[in-house]
């Protein structure tokens, strides 16, 4: 059976993972972000990668005795033209090399793609992959609904709706820092909010499936001076953006009836959107380490690229053979 590697140096979290065609590991660790920082330089962020892969490669090594037959990287935030971040400059330069070294293919794909991947295979539903589909990318820096569509192995991600300004893990992290809380915030706010049972929340205008979060985050402010809890603000926080988000699920189902809807990014793994949003569409999760930035979904990709070029060597071969 192939074995693939997958490697994602994202703005983030540093990760690398196998998988076999059925199963997969993953290892990742977060970047260190200075106390009272919400994110890091790029030129900090590719450093780090850089000094964190061989040990990265060294925990992977000891779940599985590693001789990969393909390798790939994320290279890019998003399959789209102009989609660039030097951080990812680390894993592709290294996943490259190792390629070249060991005489396998590789294979680049998007960030965006990789979550993906990553969620369909952990929510027990790989199909997904080769079937139209919307999903949503909720991450630090991306709040994106997308069309997702089969692309030879790969798969081809177009956004239909989302946020116009920041992104929910942005208002996430900036609550985060209002109320002390180190970065990134949304572990220990996903906590605090399950502590409250409030459930007022801020009405965003959703047209089209895009909508807008500033307004959510001056209201944060605004209940942060006026001495409200910590747990309500947090409460506040996320019933806001999944009322955006069930919103502008419903505006793109008018037009992409019968849909299942994928969750994949950090933000995905917030206890309260996957209890709501499971109620309201048919909504698919990825474990929660997999809906944070991995390489799992990277692996996938290489794993389903690398298959679909034996099966055309075969092909090939067989077609030769009939003639």
């Amino acid at each position: 059976m192939p074995l693939t590697l997958g490697i994602d140096t994202s703005n983030y979290t540093t990760s690398v993972a196998f998988f076999d065609g059925v199963n997969g590991h993953n290892v990742g660790k977060l970047l260190d972000v200075p106390e009272g920082q919400l994110g890091l330089r790029q030129s900090e962020a590719l450093f780090q990668h850089v000094k964190r892969l061989p040990d990265l490669w060294h925990t992977l090594s000891q779940k599985q005795n590693i001789t990969p037959d393909g390798i790939a990287a994320s290279t890019k935030p998003r399959e789209v033209e102009g989609s660039y971040m030097p951080c990812f400059l680390a894993g592709e330069s290294q996943g490259r090399s190792m390629a070249q070294i060991l005489n396998v293919p590789f294979f680049a794909c998007s960030h965006q793609q990789g979550h993906v991947a990553a969620a369909a295979w952990s929510a027990g539903r790989i199909e997904l992959l080769d079937e139209p589909h919307l999903a949503w990318h909720l991450s630090g820096g991306t709040t994106e609904l997308l069309y997702v569509e089969p692309d030879g192995a790969f798969v081809k991600a177009t956004q239909i709706g989302g946020t116009s300004d920041i992104s929910a893990g942005q208002l996430i992290d900036r609550t985060g820092k209002r109320l002390g809380v180190a970065f990134p915030a949304g572990k220990a706010l996903d906590a605090l909010s399950m502590q409250s049972s409030s459930d007022e929340f801020f009405s965003i205008k959703v047209k089209n499936g895009y909508f807008s979060l500033s307004g959510i985050e001056n209201k944060m402010n605004g209940l942060v001076e006026s001495g409200e809890t910590a747990q309500d603000v947090c409460r506040f926080i996320f019933n806001s953006i999944i009322y955006a988000i069930e919103q502008a699920t419903f505006d793109v189902l008018n037009y992409y009836k019968g849909l299942p809807v994928l969750y994949a990014g950090g933000v995905a793994s917030n206890s309260l959107l996957r209890e709501k949003v499971t109620q309201s569409t048919e909504a698919y999760f990825a474990e929660p380490q997999y809906s944070a930035d991995n390489a799992m979904g990277v692996a996938i990709l290489a794993y389903r690229m690398l298959e679909k070029e034996q099966n055309q060597n075969e092909d090939a071969i067989n077609s030769i053979a009939t003639k």
